[in-house]
């Protein structure tokens, strides 16, 4: 069965609500769980940030003659090493933002 995009998201925003696994909904709404898994990675595609994240200024403090930098947030101090790569402080960045 051919589904529009309108469709897709619909059963997307029911799957999200359900609070289910997307295999079992998709099964238990007579889709095929292959292909209602490629429309829930696809839509997280679609979502997924690119590029860079801006920092607050209220978060950052500069360090003098240091190889790390400080973020200050909700009573934490967290020190990241400047040779941090790109992945690792975007996945660190998107943990601090669960954070508040």
């Amino acid at each position: 069965m051919v589904y529009s995009q309108e469709e897709k998201s619909m059963w997307l925003e029911d799957w999200k609500q359900s609070g289910k696994k997307a295999w079992t909904y998709a099964k238990e709404n007579g889709i095929i769980p292959q292909t209602f898994c490629s429309w829930v990675k696809r839509a997280g595609e679609e979502k997924k940030p690119t590029g860079f994240v801006e920092i607050p200024k209220q978060l950052m403090r500069p360090i003098v003659q240091s190889q790390e930098m400080v973020i200050e947030t909700g009573g934490l101090k967290i020190r990241i090493p400047l040779s941090v790569c790109g992945e690792e402080l975007e996945t660190i960045l998107a943990a601090i933002g669960r954070l508040k």
